[in-house]
């Protein structure tokens, strides 16, 4: 049921899936701003966009280890996610619980060895269980007239992520993940790799919001 959930995994939840939850929903509300008022189901002032996302979006995250548990999100990250636009408040890092993922409609992971972790703990979420950059990858194939209508609703949204993630796991056809399809982990390392982390992940999340909100 709405708003569609999405679930970032990474190791600790201090780097990688932190800023993948965050960008995820800038990349939202960027839609919803450029929307003029009065488009089909845009009632309200663009101004409300952030309020209106959240109705939309649900993007969170956790980690398959505990250790950095209620910590905040590594500095640098934190400044990747606040130089994009991005907002940080109130961030803790969590880990990974069984009923996340079931309460998941798109589950991202960093790497190979974590979506298997996922699959592991819920084998039934294989089939909405993807690596970052192989979702992102896959994407390009989906055919987006076959997708429910487009509208800022919340049921809209629902209805068209959750005919996004059937259609993208169709095309993998049960074709394993390449390697570059991982996220590196940027933790200890310098702002350059954190950088080229977030636009990594750029890479999968604004086209995932350019098909939730065309």
């Amino acid at each position: 049921m709405p708003p569609f959930t999405v679930l970032h995994v990474c190791m600790g939840n201090i780097c990688r899936s932190p800023m993948a939850e965050r960008l995820l929903t800038l990349a939202l509300r960027q839609r919803l701003d450029r929307l003029p008022v009065g488009s089909a189901g845009a009632d309200v002032p663009r101004a409300a966009g952030s309020a209106v996302a959240d109705t939309l979006l649900y993007s969170h995250s956790a980690g398959t280890g505990g250790w950095h548990e209620g910590e905040e999100m590594n500095p640098p990250a934190a400044r990747q996610v606040r130089a994009r636009g991005g907002d940080t408040t109130g961030f803790a890092a969590r880990k990974l619980r069984s009923d996340q993922i079931d309460a998941a409609d798109l589950v991202l992971t960093a790497t190979a060895d974590q979506q298997e972790y996922v699959v592991a703990l819920r084998p039934d979420a294989a089939g909405r269980t993807f690596v970052l950059g192989e979702f992102g990858r896959l994407l390009a194939g989906v055919d987006v007239a076959a997708l429910p209508p487009a509208e800022v609703t919340p049921e809209a949204v629902y209805a068209r992520g959750v005919a996004l993630v059937a259609a993208v796991d169709a095309a993998r056809q049960g074709a394993p993940t390449l390697p570059g399809d991982d996220l590196d982990d940027p933790w200890g390392r310098g702002d350059q790799c954190f950088s080229r982390v977030a636009d990594e992940i750029e890479e999968t999340v604004q086209p995932l919001a350019a098909l939730l909100l065309p």
